[in-house]
């Protein structure tokens, strides 16, 4: 984040539709063979009735990774059924449950000079956190989850702080908790064209391996003059819509960084959507799936464009600070259980 189970999928407009006829015939739990033109968000909508491409990047990562703005002709992809198998007669694993009851009945070791491993997130960002979610959704679901089946004799404690930037300006730094869940990592070895908070994040913290690996969607108006965008620098002077918290460094090592553009950053994601119809913002740019599911909510997926040219692939990660004195303890653990966490991941 801050910007594993099945994920949920959402809706648009027909910008992509027009550009290939091949993909309009196609149904979930199939392969399909990429025609010239065809872009992830076409073949999405007709497979799912949706633009949102997660899930088949999801079930195609090494095929498609490495270019997935221009997918050569001929490419086979699988499309996963609804249900997330990769086919239909896949039969969907029971792990979750089995672990689940697992983990509650496994005795905690007594240990009173040894405080629990203190691990914070934040409500509102559907599927991954939200306390409303069983085990408080599936970030927080893969965190507690591995740490138990990794082997861990050190208890831990999970809390909501709605204020994701106070995890990284106070909450981490002064070790009131040891684990924020998630965030992306900034691209590092670029340090030279990332802002503050993302310089921030590479030299103050520590990030465990990918527990996750995310599309990002750029979100227009359909009348929009940014909806025709084909390269990041046609998206200069936009006013771009980022929650408060969410990172910005994937677009700031694309040039677009204050005052070239202006971010705007109100407190939850559905609030950029609601901004973006009321023509307060010229473009949404967060995790497809969130996005979708924003404007499905709204009942607005009409009024929508999603760029099937720009698309970036981002990263989660657990992330704990360098001064923690714990911090070698839990960078170990997260490591280890971020591995473990990676084969919870479900398309």
């Amino acid at each position: 984040m801050g910007s594993g189970q099945k994920i949920g999928f959402a809706a648009l407009l027909t910008l992509a539709l027009g550009q290939s006829g091949g993909a309009l015939a196609q149904e979930a739990c199939t392969t399909y063979s990429v025609q010239a033109g065809d872009t992830l968000g076409d073949i999405a909508f007709a497979a799912y009735g949706s633009y949102n491409y997660q899930m088949i990047f999801n079930a195609n990562r090494d095929a498609i990774a490495d270019n997935p703005n221009n997918l050569p002709a001929g490419l086979q992809l699988v499309l996963p059924c609804e249900d997330g198998r990769l086919s239909p007669d896949s039969e969907l694993s029971a792990i979750i449950t089995q672990e689940t009851e697992r983990e509650a009945a496994a005795p905690r070791a007594d240990q009173p000079y040894r405080p629990p491993m203190k691990l914070v997130t934040a409500n509102d960002w559907k599927p991954f956190a939200d306390e409303s979610l069983l085990g408080g959704g599936i970030y927080v679901r893969m965190a507690t989850t591995a740490l138990n089946r990794g082997g861990n004799d050190l208890d831990h404690k999970i809390s909501f702080v709605d204020d994701w930037g106070s995890h990284i300006d106070i909450l981490l730094p002064t070790n009131a908790f040891d684990i924020s869940i998630a965030w992306s990592k900034p691209d590092c070895s670029q340090i030279d064209k990332l802002g503050e908070f993302a310089v921030k994040m590479c030299t103050e913290f520590e990030f465990s391996v990918p527990v996750y690996e995310v599309a990002y969607s750029y979100h227009t108006l359909t009348d929009s003059p940014f909806a025709g965008a084909r390269a990041f620098s046609d998206y200069v002077g936009a006013r771009i819509c980022r929650p408060e918290g969410w990172p910005t460094s994937d677009l700031e090592v694309e040039g677009l960084a204050e005052p070239v553009v202006t971010f705007v950053r109100p407190k939850s994601p559905k609030e950029c959507a609601e901004m973006l119809l009321a023509g307060e913002v010229d473009l949404y740019s967060i995790e497809v799936e969130t996005s979708t599911a924003n404007f499905e909510e709204l009942g607005a997926t009409d009024r929508v464009a999603l760029n099937p040219a720009l698309a970036t692939f981002n990263t989660h990660h657990f992330v704990t600070a360098k001064s923690n004195p714990g911090a070698r303890i839990h960078r170990h653990a997260e490591r280890r259980d971020a591995r473990d966490a990676r084969k919870w991941r479900m398309v």
